[in-house]
């Protein structure tokens, strides 16, 4: 078996949520230079025409499409472009996510988690269903859902999106499951501390960020290309036995 050979994505079309920086545009870059045609979506349109130039600047195809994952109409329409320009799909990438509170849970409300678990939730699974009957017409597919380690072990102070993180994990199991006889693996990965602008709250916050280290096994923070490899190998053909996984990338933090 030629392993190189394996992580080639070559003919394969992929759409990455949230991938005008960070997570997303590392995975989508990623992916792209493994020979896939790569679909970036997110709210702001100029937003993802400026990641999507960058990866075409470097010879790759890569097209942005914007889409709010709390809007199932702009999901489903991200869907119908990705067809309409490529032809179908075969990996999606659900990275997209939001955090508007940081506070106990006795302080959020209603209408937080109706927000929270719009993006965070109900947008990854209806992606995810538009792309099943496609996926299954192609002989298979891969998805990849970016959950995070507040997903296994909630912190202080992040409760609703711990919880929607949590949930993001069994909506994928139950989709691995029901999806195995299609050809379809769906795997989780659970960043821990990542350098982005989401998580510059953290970061920023010297204490916090101290607390965090000294709880990990490597007493550093990762960066976006710490995720990228993982998310390639799920993507691809050397990850062909895997689904229903959920792997860490945090640093030892969940040891």
């Amino acid at each position: 078996m030629d392993i190189a050979a394996s992580f080639r994505l070559d003919g394969k079309v992929a759409v990455v949520t949230g991938a005008s920086k960070g997570i997303g545009e590392s995975i989508a870059g990623a992916l792209a230079q493994q020979g896939a045609k790569v679909v970036l979506a997110s709210r702001r349109q100029e937003s993802v025409d400026e990641a999507a130039g960058k990866l075409r600047a470097q010879g790759f195809e890569a097209t942005g499409v914007s889409a709010h994952m709390g809007d199932m109409d702009q999901v489903k329409g991200l869907l119908e472009k990705t067809v309409a320009l490529y032809g179908g799909v075969d990996i999606v990438v659900n990275n997209a996510a939001i955090n508007p509170v940081f506070g106990p849970l006795l302080q959020t409300d209603l209408k937080t988690f109706d927000k929270i678990m719009e993006v965070n939730v109900k947008g990854p699974m209806e992606l995810c269903k538009l792309a099943h009957p496609i996926m299954k017409e192609r002989g298979g597919g891969s998805i990849i859902q970016i959950s995070s380690i507040e997903g296994i072990r909630p912190g202080y102070g992040l409760g609703l999106y711990s919880v929607s993180k949590s949930t993001l994990i069994a909506l994928s199991k139950v989709m691995a499951k029901e999806w195995g006889t299609d050809q379809i693996r769906v795997n989780v990965i659970c960043p821990g501390l990542v350098r982005t602008k989401f998580s510059e709250a953290l970061t920023s916050n010297e204490k916090i960020l101290q607390m965090i280290l000294r709880a990990q096994a490597l007493p550093q923070v990762a960066v976006p290309d710490d995720i990228a490899g993982l998310a390639l190998f799920l993507a691809s053909p050397a990850s062909s036995f895997c689904t229903g996984g959920v792997f860490t990338a945090d640093g030892g933090y969940t040891i």
